[in-house]
């Protein structure tokens, strides 16, 4: 396990608490207890409805045979976006909401982009996706951007081995 998802199992709760009790001396006891409760059921709700979108998207790019690529993103989102919902808090609720809400989602999913394009990159010592995900860094350049392929053109034949 990486150390920052341990370091966030310790600080994540202890924040939560804090700000729980924080919301409750000032608005009161039960108000705060009522307003984690319609948050929750908002957010059970809107993860329903976002995930069902997400479902039909996601099968919708497979019977087209189009590359899955934003509807495996919005997916994911919507994952982690309602398992943040449903955990009790606001600042995971705040999160959650901002993984799954439509409007937000598109920013969401450029962030997460270009995060794991740079871990991709990192990872395999060399380009990676970060050279096709524009802003993603790319190890060894001087300084952050995109990078294209060459304009290379290899002359050829494709054929077909099923055609006869």
């Amino acid at each position: 396990m990486p150390w920052f998802i341990a370091l966030a199992l310790l600080v994540v709760p202890i924040v939560e608490i804090f700000v729980i009790i924080q919301v409750g001396q000032v608005i009161g006891g039960w108000p705060t207890v009522a307003l984690l409760l319609v948050e929750s059921a908002l957010g059970a709700w809107l993860i329903k409805r976002e995930g069902r979108r997400a479902w039909r998207a996601l099968q919708s790019s497979f019977e087209t045979g189009k590359m899955p690529g934003r509807e495996l993103a919005d997916a994911a989102l919507v994952l982690v976006g309602g398992t943040l919902l449903l955990t009790p808090g606001f600042i995971t609720d705040i999160f959650g909401f901002f993984f799954v809400l439509p409007f937000t989602r598109p920013l969401a999913r450029r962030a997460m982009t270009a995060f794991f394009g740079r871990r991709v990159a990192t990872q395999l010592g060399g380009p990676g996706l970060g050279a096709f995900i524009p802003g993603a860094p790319t190890p060894g350049a001087g300084a952050p951007g995109p990078q294209r392929p060459t304009d290379d053109v290899i002359q050829g034949e494709v054929i077909d081995p099923d055609k006869k």
